[in-house]
C-alpha cells in the first residue's frame, strides 16, 4: 500500500535542501546582475534560473530516480574507477578545496570586515573562521539531525531576516531600472545562464541527493517509488523558493543603481542597500543574514563530504573525517583562499560538462537500458572538450601554463565545434558520444 505523505513533510525536505544549497554566493551574484542588467531583467533571470535551479533539480531528480546510492554509484555507471576519482574531484571541489572555506571567509569580508582596522584583519579573520568552523563541527556530528538543524531551524531564521530586507525594497522600491550594461545589453539570457554555473549548485545537487535521500528514509519511506515521489515534490518546493528569492533579489538590484550606485561586487551592493533603508542596523541585518546563508551551507558540505569520504574509505569514522574536513577548511580560508579561487575556476570548467551530462544520462537512462557503452563514450567526448575549457580557464589566470599543444586543439574546437565560442561547445560532442554508445555492442548493463 502506498504511504500517504503530509505536505509538510515536503515542505520541512524542501526547506532543508534549500537550506543547504542558498549560500552566500546565492545571495551575491543575483543582486548583481540585477544591477547590470537593468531593463533587460526578465531575459537575465530566465538564463539564470535555467542553470542556477533547472540543473541542480535535475541533479537531485537524478539521484532519487535513477535508484542511485548517491553520485559515486552514479558515477560508477562509467566505469568504477571514474566512478571513484570523479566523485572525489567533484567532493573535493565543493568541499575543503573551495566552497567550504568560501563560506567562512565571504561573511568575514562582507559582513564585519569593512569595520574592522585593516591591519587586525587577518588576525580577527582567524578569530572568526575558529568560531564558525567550531560552530559547523558542532552540528555537523550527527548527520541524522541535519533535516532539523537546517530544515526547521537555520533556513527559517535565514529566510525571517532576509524577507525583512527584500519586502521593504519591494514596498519602497529605490529606483527604477536603468539600461542594461556589458553583455547583458545584446546576450542578457546567455550571461544569465553562464552566471548560474558560479553558484555551483549543479555539482552540489549530485552530492546533496543522497542527504536528501537518507532524509527522507529516515521518516520511514522506504520503497523506492515513494521514494522518488517525495525526492522530485521537496525538490519542487526547494526549487520554487529559490526561483521566488533569486527574482527578488534580482529586481533589488536592478532597482538599487540610481540610488546607491554601482559596485565591484555583490557583498558591496547588498551592504550599500541595507544601508539605505536601515542604516547603521543595515550592517546587523546584513552580517546575521549572510552568517546564517553561509553556516548552513557549511553543514550541508561539511555532512556531504563527510558521509562520501567514510564510504570511500569506510575504516575511518565520519567523525574523523569531519575534524579533518573543518580543519583544512579552516586553514585554506586563513591562508590560502585567493589561491585556491585561482585554480577553482578551471576546475570548475572542467567538471561543470561532465557532471550535466551525467545528470542526463542518469534521468534518460531507463530509455536505453542503462547501457554502459552509452554513459562511456557519451562522458568520453564530453571530457575531451571540457578539458580544453579547463584548460582556457587556466591559462586565462596563470599564463605561465600556456602550451602549443593545447591552444592548438583550443584553436581547432574553436573553428568547428558549434557553440564553442559560448562556452557551450561540449554538447555536440555529448550527443555524438551519446549516439556511438548506443550503436556500440556493449556486454554490460547495470541493472537499476
Amino acid at each position: 500500500m502506498e504511504k500517504k505523505i503530509p505536505f509538510s513533510t515536503y515542505a520541512i525536505i524542501g526547506t532543508m535542501l534549500f537550506g543547504m544549497f542558498f549560500g552566500a554566493g546565492n545571495l551575491i551574484f543575483p543582486i548583481q546582475m540585477g544591477q547590470l542588467a537593468g531593463t533587460n531583467y526578465w531575459w537575465a533571470l530566465i538564463g539564470f534560473l535555467v542553470t542556477a535551479i533547472g540543473l541542480p533539480f535535475l541533479g537531485i531528480l537524478a539521484i532519487g530516480l535513477s535508484g542511485s546510492n548517491g553520485l559515486r554509484d552514479l558515477a560508477s555507471r562509467v566505469h568504477p574507477l571514474f566512478g571513484v576519482v570523479f566523485a572525489m574531484a567533484l567532493y573535493l571541489t565543493i568541499g575543503p578545496f573551495f566552497a567550504i572555506p568560501r563560506t567562512a571567509t565571504v561573511p568575514f569580508v562582507v559582513g564585519f570586515e569593512p569595520f574592522i582596522n585593516p591591519e587586525h584583519a587577518q588576525l580577527w579573520l582567524l578569530l572568526f573562521s575558529l568560531i564558525f568552523f567550531l560552530v559547523v563541527f558542532y552540528f555537523s556530528l550527527n548527520p541524522a539531525k541535519i533535516m532539523d538543524y537546517i530544515g526547521k531551524y537555520l533556513t527559517p531564521a535565514f529566510l525571517l531576516f532576509l524577507f525583512a530586507l527584500i519586502i521593504i525594497s519591494v514596498l519602497s522600491p529605490m529606483g527604477s531600472f536603468i539600461e542594461p550594461s556589458l553583455s547583458y545589453v545584446n546576450e542578457a539570457f546567455m550571461t544569465g545562464f553562464k552566471e548560474g554555473y558560479n553558484t555551483m549548485d549543479a555539482l552540489a545537487s549530485l552530492a546533496f541527493g543522497i542527504i536528501v535521500i537518507n532524509a527522507i528514509k529516515r521518516l520511514g519511506i522506504t520503497e523506492k517509488k515513494d521514494i522518488a515521489k517525495a525526492t522530485w515534490k521537496s525538490g519542487i518546493f526547494a526549487i520554487g523558493l529559490m526561483a521566488l528569492i533569486y527574482g527578488l533579489i534580482m529586481y533589488m538590484g536592478a532597482s538599487s543603481v540610481t540610488a546607491i550606485g554601482t559596485f565591484e561586487n555583490g557583498g558591496q551592493i547588498f551592504a550599500a542597500v541595507a544601508d539605505h533603508y536601515f542604516g547603521s542596523y543595515g550592517a546587523i541585518l546584513l552580517a546575521i543574514i549572510i552568517v546564517l546563508a553561509c553556516l548552513k551551507t557549511s553543514i550541508g558540505l561539511i555532512t556531504a563530504c563527510g558521509e562520501f569520504f567514510h564510504e570511500v574509505f569506510p575504516k575511518i569514522s565520519y567523525k574523523v573525517f569531519v575534524v579533518i574536513l573543518c580543519i583544512v577548511s579552516f586553514a585554506i580560508a586563513n591562508v590560502g583562499l585567493s589561491n585556491i579561487i585561482t585554480f577553482a575556476v578551471p576546475v570548475l570548467m572542467f567538471l561543470y560538462p561532465l557532471a550535466i551530462i551525467l545528470i542526463l544520462l542518469g534521468l534518460a537512462a531507463p530509455l536505453f537500458n542503462n547501457k554502459q557503452s552509452v554513459f562511456a563514450a557519451a562522458m568520453i567526448f564530453t571530457f575531451f572538450v571540457s578539458i580544453i575549457d579547463g584548460y582556457n580557464a587556466l591559462i586565462a589566470s596563470v599564463p605561465a601554463f600556456e602550451t602549443g599543444f593545447f591552444n592548438a586543439i583550443a584553436a581547432f574546437y574553436e573553428s568547428f565545434l558549434p557553440l564553442y565560442d559560448i562556452g557551450l561547445g561540449w554538447i555536440a560532442p555529448a550527443l555524438v558520444g551519446t549516439v556511438i554508445g548506443l550503436v556500440l555492442p556493449s556486454k554490460v548493463k547495470i541493472d537499476k
